[in-house]
């Protein structure tokens, strides 16, 4: 049995991760969850179910959850758990799994960066949905991993790659380089639906609504995430992330527009022989993987039907109309704290357009203004690393405020 803690269970990956804890009874053992506080209801909920050592709640709310909890538990139940609150209750939560452990981070952005770390060093695997940590920390999370493998990618993209890749002959760990620092691979294949507006031209952006934006047509996801598959500054992030985990250069990245999401990104060999990943839309696969690497669990999802006719389709990214996934390569390319800057400003940009105080195009029309403004640090440390985000942060709302 293998203990899991769970790091933004009230989210969207956190609650699928859950699921399919208790579809494999047995199998894992939840010692944490944790979340940031806002539905407490469903927090006691799980607390209830699972039973875990530790619940970490990063509001300062810990008897209103006990109250929440007490309402959950039967008669004379007397089950208690741990309580940590703060901005580091995550964080402090992460930094108690031993290395035997899995330590699933599905926090949504930046403010993951120390639970990750934390996770790291505590020596157990983690379990990367929380794409931005990487991307914010970039060296500093590397440089933080005991073995190889520790991290396992929980976005359905990188799981298809990591699954692609362990398909190479001479493939060792997660990354593209085996021992012997040669790489048969060519390219990466990063797969995208297109989200909403595929096809629109920026004319057709312009009078975008929020409730529009979060339309997704085949992914249930938050809603900044949602947004940023809108503007393919997810896939931005995206290429990034994969840079970082699989020690590819972003040039022999090839982002690509399927929208039917049936295949989740693969690997090109040199040899010209392509393995795509293909499974039906649905997060329970790569959390199930992310939670037991590389055993498969059974019964998962349903599988695809190869015994009905199906047509896949692909087409190129639009970057005119879509300009969020070169803004990530130039991000990379201008320097180490470039990735941090993108991720933080365009958080605060998703926020603006979700309150309507910025209009749709000006998401990533103002991100490309504040990358171009920052003054990038090579090599940089977790100060330093916290100073761009700050700074990024607080350009962006000066720009949000002056589109008012």
């Amino acid at each position: 049995m293998r203990d899991v803690f769970i790091l933004g269970s009230t989210g969207s990956i956190g609650t699928q991760a859950l699921e399919v804890i208790a579809q494999n009874p047995g199998r894992f053992c939840v010692r944490a969850l944790s979340a940031g506080g806002a539905n407490l209801t469903l927090l006691a909920r799980q607390a209830a179910r699972f039973r875990p050592e530790i619940v970490a709640i990063s509001l300062d709310r810990g008897e209103e959850f006990v109250t929440a909890l007490a309402a959950e538990l039967p008669g004379a139940n007397k089950y208690q758990a741990e309580i940590l609150t703060g901005d580091d209750a995550s964080a402090r939560a992460a930094r108690r799994a031993s290395r035997q452990a899995v330590v699933l981070n599905g926090i949504t952005g930046g403010v993951g960066l120390a639970p990750t770390l934390a996770a790291l060093d505590s020596g157990a695997t983690l379990a990367l949905a929380n794409k931005e940590s990487l991307i914010v920390g970039g060296a500093l999370v590397k440089a933080a991993c005991q073995r190889p493998g520790q991290i396992v990618p929980v976005d359905s993209e990188h799981s298809a790659i990591a699954q692609a890749l362990a398909s190479g002959v001479h493939h060792k760990g997660l990354t593209s380089v085996n021992q012997d620092g040669y790489s048969e691979v060519s390219q990466i294949i990063l797969t995208a639906s297109g989200g909403p507006f595929r096809g629109k031209k920026r004319a057709d952006l312009a009078e975008v609504s929020a409730q529009q934006a979060l339309n997704h047509p085949t992914w249930s996801m938050g809603p900044v995430v949602t947004i940023n598959s809108s503007t393919l500054v997810n896939k931005g992030l995206e290429l990034i992330e994969a840079h970082l985990l699989f020690d590819v250069t972003p040039e022999d990245i090839v982002p690509v527009i399927h929208p039917q999401s049936i295949i989740h990104s693969g690997v090109t060999w040199i040899d010209g022989a392509s393995i795509l990943q293909a499974s039906p839309p649905d997060m329970r696969l790569p959390i199930a993987l992310g939670l037991d690497w590389p055993n498969r669990l059974e019964k998962t999802v349903t599988p695809l039907d190869f015994t009905q006719v199906q047509q896949w389709q692909f087409e190129p990214v639009d970057h005119e109309t879509f300009p969020a996934i070169k803004l990530a390569r130039q991000a990379v390319a201008a320097s180490a704290s470039h990735p941090a800057v993108y991720n933080a400003a365009n958080e605060i940009f998703v926020d603006a357009f979700l309150d309507g105080s910025l209009p749709y195009l000006q998401i990533v029309d103002s991100l490309a203004r504040v990358l171009s403004e920052h003054t990038g640090v090579e090599n940089p440390d977790l100060g330093q690393i916290m100073a761009a985000q700050t700074w990024a942060k607080t350009k962006a709302q000066e720009i949000v405020m002056n589109a008012r």
